[in-house]
């Protein structure tokens, strides 16, 4: 398949996002963390000597929910949106009777979202981390727990985004069953012993926060988010994660290129 296509998709799907009423939105939403950052910042600042360590901050509260949150919720609703907004707005006949191909449409419009959902991700992120570590931006452990950080939500953006791309193909109420699966499933089951915690993306996400070893050894500062982790290798999560993408937007495009979606009247 030729990429051309799929870049075409990609940068006209890109302005619709920018552009879509729920993205002002969403938007707000992925600044509650620097939201969070700064109410927690000036508590420290007017408690100094009792206040948190701006590093376990970080890792506790702004971690916690911009994994076990954020990243599911923009990804749940923008990533079944990739279908059913052409659905619902009945684009979709129009759509695939361009000359391209529907895996490229599946294709363009998910790398669309997801650039758009990891800009979000990491400028909130990063924002964060400097208002909380202001005091140690010459302390090189900090940035490389930051570099960590941003690599397990970037990774559980775009994992979740296809996840939700191929729920949005064929599951009418998808954002339903999404919710369900967001803060049922991946919300609870993570927290149970033994290897069934290995069945949810959450636990491969957390086996790359920093300070994690194959001992289950933590630092400390992600204690919350640690919580009856018993985790996986770096290179069996990163591994684990990228397939799962792959095989969620190749099933995606399968499923796309068959399906006959049906409008309502």
């Amino acid at each position: 398949m030729s990429l051309k296509p799929t870049l075409s998709v990609f940068r006209f799907s890109a302005r619709l996002v920018r552009r879509a009423r729920r993205t002002k939105v969403f938007v707000a939403l992925s600044f509650l963390p620097v939201l969070l950052a700064v109410i927690l910042q000036i508590n420290r600042l007017a408690s100094p000597g009792r206040g948190l360590d701006g590093l376990e901050v970080f890792g506790n509260v702004v971690m916690g929910f911009s994994l076990q949150f954020l990243v599911l919720l923009l990804s749940l609703f923008y990533g079944t949106s990739i279908t059913a907004d052409e659905v619902e707005n009945k684009t979709l006949t129009y759509l695939t009777t361009r000359p391209v191909s529907k895996a490229a449409i599946i294709l363009g419009k998910y790398a669309a979202v997801a650039v758009f959902l990891l800009l979000l991700v990491w400028t909130s992120t990063i924002i964060a981390f400097l208002i909380l570590n202001m005091d140690r931006l010459g302390y090189g452990p900090a940035w490389a727990f930051l570099g960590k950080s941003l690599a397990a939500l970037s990774l559980g953006t775009i994992c979740y985004t296809a996840l939700f791309t191929l729920i949005g193909t064929f599951l009418k109420k998808s954002v339903l069953f999404g919710l369900f699966f967001c803060f049922g499933w991946e919300n609870v089951v993570q927290y149970f012993p033994g290897s069934t915690q290995r069945f949810t993306i959450m636990h491969y996400l957390k086996s790359l926060l920093p300070g994690i070893g194959m001992g289950g050894q933590s630092s400390g500062i992600e204690s919350f988010l640690m919580f009856r982790l018993e985790p996986s290798s770096v290179m069996m999560a990163v591994i684990t994660l990228l397939v799962l993408t792959v095989v969620f937007a190749w099933l995606a495009c399968r499923i796309f290129a068959r399906k006959e979606y049906l409008f309502d009247a």
